[in-house]
């Protein structure tokens, strides 16, 4: 359909088809050597409402939640693990939920499988809460920001919110053919875009996106920016895949300011 191309990386991205099964060896090697992991942790009856947690070593600093991309529809935390070592080393307990896809549920559902992660991660973790999310999982933490969408209690112990390379509003995604999936008509897409979000808990936002990423991720991430008032960073060179390179590194500018 019309914007297809527009919201489309893989083939903008040099090897880009390279990088799922990438992700998935380097998670797969990190979960094998890290100590101390809870994985598949249930926060919900279905069979993708599972979380990984990784604590680091002694007592935690806080909590950093990722949640990934992959438009609603593809992916899963068993991808990301590797991503926790950054935080692991400033330590800060990791953790990193999958959810159920589209068309099996609705966006609006998703975001409230991912309310449930956070609220189950944040009972098992004391201590500040970072939210992080890539692509389609940087439209769902910035909608935990929503005002009454987590306990009170919890929404009082988020620190920082990073939306990476998000989806803010989800109006042209109804120009897509993943919108069959979706099945998104004008209210419902107003109602799941944090442009549209203006009783929010208050915390501190920044929003990050590559500086080599297409037009319309670009302009996603300005809306976001623009709409709330927030920090909006352009991380030059990288691209929608490496975008997240960052979490990963105890060192980067990314964590520095995530996590303080």
């Amino acid at each position: 359909m019309g914007l297809d191309d527009a919201y489309a990386n893989t083939a903008y991205i040099p090897d880009g088809e390279s990088f799922p099964p990438k992700w998935a060896a380097a998670a797969a090697e990190f979960r094998d050597k890290v100590e101390g992991a809870e994985l598949d942790l249930a926060y919900g009856p279905e069979p993708r409402q599972r979380l990984d947690l990784f604590r680091p070593q002694g007592e935690a600093q806080g909590l950093l939640i990722f949640v990934h991309g992959g438009f609603w529809r593809m992916l899963d935390k068993s991808y990301w693990s590797h991503l926790a070592a950054g935080a692991l080393a400033r330590g800060w307990a990791v953790a990193m939920p999958s959810y159920t896809l589209c068309p099996e549920t609705s966006i609006a559902g998703i975001t409230r499988e991912i309310a449930k992660a956070v609220s189950l991660a944040a009972e098992a973790v004391a201590g500040p809460i970072a939210l992080t999310g890539h692509s389609a999982g940087g439209h769902l933490v910035a909608r935990m920001l929503a005002r009454g969408m987590l306990p009170e209690t919890i929404a009082a112990r988020l620190s920082h919110v990073m939306p990476i390379s998000p989806l803010s509003d989800l109006r042209p995604l109804m120009q897509t053919s993943m919108n069959a999936d979706f099945k998104l008509d004008e209210a419902a897409a107003v109602a799941e875009s944090p442009i549209f979000m203006e009783d929010r808990v208050d915390c501190p936002v920044t929003v990050w996106v590559g500086g080599a990423e297409r037009p319309a991720f670009l302009d996603q991430a300005g809306w976001l920016s623009d709409a709330w008032g927030c920090d909006l960073v352009e991380a030059a060179g990288k691209h929608h895949f490496d975008v997240v390179d960052g979490l990963a590194d105890a060192e980067s500018e990314m964590l520095a300011r995530l996590l303080g």
